[in-house]
């Protein structure tokens, strides 16, 4: 859990200053649970700049409750929390200042949002909260003011949360402040949501043991808790914690399981989904001109159209193309016969066994097949749903090369290449990547495609 604040303040004499303003957000990696808003009475005056840099003035303030009168419910709101903030030390400083007044030792661990951006986001050419948001495409509301940096800060926490690939922020979490989740299995299922993501069970040493994916997150990880299966009954004996990480998109949950488990190699994960896919569907051209589409055992030395995780699923597809786009059976495989096929003797089939149909005509639907489910020569942005109602995500193609995913809010956000790639969750490109994601593009009919910005 993390307590997400901005503090605005009278400037003056070092460990003199005094609050004029903050806001908090606690946020618990999925989305805020609560928040605390307030001007307050520094009982001392403002520094002129800090007036024309903030609009707040001493008058504004002359009614607003002192610090004293809000303590109680700052120290609730952060209690058990990492306090995050853009410039930690100087806010965790004042605060510490203000709760010293009052003769109360005030300790949170703290997370620096600076730091965190100079380390995850090395490219940025500045790393001060309205330029980095900006760089980002994330607005800002009431820049100077607590509420709105808070907003932009906790924003910036959802990006820097998502490309920290190493799990950095989270083992600090887990093992620095050594807050435990109540062991009993079923208090670990009721804090958990029920949306698609990635869960991540923890020993007690802090290690990841095991990472899945699910649609119900709370339903799967309740599901390994009740299971009689070995491998559950050791998982249950191991864990301690579980953390997650919501994606909204199926695609996302997928390819972000798949990158962690073979980043991690958690002990759990024995076969770390290696060959998840055995069959693949090959376009192969006769010597009358024709594209017959033949399912085979997967080569990985041959460009395939797509994959399947077995020969069945292969099958079903083609039983379903060969309808849709009124493809002739035998050049499909479905028909095995000799002569033409059986759709041909039900004039469901324009003839291409028979040479009725010319090798021009058949094959522009063949390769609208292939343009649609194939990867080859692919420069594309695939657009799903995101972690909310108000958010996309965003899966990036380019030269036929999976490059990683990101969520955003506004079109802006992705009008930009210098944008795209500074929210962009790097990911490596495998054939288990690829077959996901053309898995995606044959069970989704929702999923949308942009251009990718200059």
């Amino acid at each position: 859990m993390y307590a997400i604040l901005d503090i605005e303040s009278t400037g003056g004499k070092f460990n003199e200053e005094g609050i004029t303003e903050i806001a908090i957000y606690k946020f618990d990696g999925e989305k805020v649970v609560d928040q605390f808003i307030s001007l307050v009475n520094p009982e001392r005056p403002i520094q002129e700049f800090v007036v024309k840099l903030t609009g707040i003035t001493n008058k504004m303030l002359r009614t607003a409750p002192k610090f004293y009168e809000v303590a109680k419910r700052i120290v609730e709101i952060t209690e058990g929390c990492i306090v995050v903030a853009h410039n930690a030390s100087f806010d965790y400083r004042i605060l510490g200042t203000e709760f010293n007044r009052l003769g109360y030792k005030f300790e949170r661990k703290t997370i620096c949002t600076v730091e965190l951006s100079q380390k995850l986001l090395p490219k940025q050419p500045s790393h001060s909260l309205g330029k980095l948001v900006r760089s980002l495409g994330i607005p800002v509301a009431d820049r100077h003011r607590a509420n709105g940096d808070a907003m932009a800060t906790v924003a910036l926490f959802k990006v820097l949360l998502a490309k920290d690939l190493q799990k950095e922020i989270v083992s600090t979490f887990v093992k620095d402040l050594n807050i435990k989740l109540n062991t009993k299995l079923h208090q670990i299922v009721s804090d958990l949501p029920t949306k698609t993501g990635v869960y991540y069970f923890y020993n007690e040493a802090g290690d990841i043991i095991y990472i899945g994916k699910s649609n119900n997150i709370k339903k799967r990880v309740n599901q390994h808790f009740t299971s009689n299966a070995n491998k559950a009954k050791a998982i249950q004996k191991d864990i301690d914690r579980v953390t997650f990480e919501i994606t909204g998109s199926e695609m996302i949950a997928l390819l972000l399981e798949n990158e962690e488990i073979k980043r991690h190699k958690p002990k759990y994960n024995k076969a770390l989904k290696r060959n998840i896919f055995t069959h693949a569907l090959y376009p192969i051209t006769d010597d009358y001109g024709y594209i017959h589409l033949k399912l085979l055992k997967a080569d990985g030395r041959k460009k395939h159209i797509t994959t399947f995780s077995s020969k069945d699923s292969g099958k079903n597809f083609l039983r379903r193309i060969s309808e849709q786009h009124g493809l002739c059976e035998k050049y499909t495989g479905i028909y095995t016969g000799k002569g033409n096929c059986f759709k041909y003797d039900l004039k469901d089939c324009a003839g291409a066994c028979k040479g009725e149909e010319s090798y021009e005509e058949y094959n522009t639907r063949i390769r609208e097949i292939i343009d649609k489910y194939s990867l080859r020569e692919k420069n594309t942005l695939i657009i799903d749903r995101g972690r909310t109602v108000d958010e996309k995500s965003l899966v990036l193609i380019e030269n036929s090369i999976f490059k990683g995913y990101a969520f955003f809010k506004l079109n802006h956000q992705i009008s930009s290449r210098s944008i795209l790639d500074a929210i962009l969750v790097p990911m490596h490109d495998n054939r288990d990547a690829q077959h996901i994601i053309q898995t995606q593009l044959r069970k989704n009919r929702k999923l949308k495609f942009r251009e990718i910005p200059n």
